[in-house]
């Protein structure tokens, strides 16, 4: 396709078609912004569709996804690039759409990304938040739920969901299940 070599000329950058509807392309976050930018004015990629943040703990990185849509063509490009997960900093998009604003900030609260120039309120979600980011793969989410919830006043008497259906229902609970009933 046209746009893969195009996008390899300009930017020296590795993408593939992933389907008659799709290109899948990957970059160094520096050129991020930079590609985004001549995807919407150079080729109509007017819509930014979704961005995503995966968690590859073992690499010790951050992946971040960028999804753009251009309706003419029907054709949508997902940018991949990578960032270091110890200090975990990305160019703001959110002069480019400003829907980009959204998940820059989640991305802030949940996962410790900062994004220079992002103008918003550090709360989002998580009021009073002190932890650790919670999409974090190495927050403990049972550890704080225990912690936090299981042992707050007025749950002294409360019964795992699981408890709850066996007596009402008289089923058993599933092998599979048991692991996670309070024993």
């Amino acid at each position: 396709m046209d746009l893969i070599n195009n996008l390899k000329e300009v930017f020296e950058i590795e993408g593939k078609i992933k389907n008659d509807f799709q290109i899948e392309v990957e970059a160094k976050k520096e050129l991020v912004s930079s590609i985004l930018l001549y995807l919407k004015n150079q080729h109509g990629f007017i819509h930014l569709n979704h961005m995503s943040c995966v968690d590859w703990i073992e690499d010790e990185i951050f992946e971040l996804v960028y999804i753009v849509w251009n309706p003419n063509i029907r054709k949508t490009v997902m940018l991949h690039t990578k960032i270091d997960r110890n200090n975990p900093e990305m160019e703001n998009i959110d002069t480019i759409w400003d829907q980009a604003n959204t998940y820059e900030r989640e991305f802030r609260e949940m996962f410790g990304i900062e994004f220079p120039g992002l103008v918003a309120e550090r709360e989002f979600i998580l009021e009073g938040w002190t932890e650790m980011p919670p999409m974090r793969r190495d927050f403990d989410t049972k550890k704080y739920a225990e912690e936090t919830f299981a042992t707050r006043p007025g749950r002294e008497n409360a019964e795992d969901v699981r408890e709850t259906i066996v007596k009402r229902t008289g089923e058993e609970i599933p092998d599979f299940a048991k692991k996670y009933s309070r024993d």
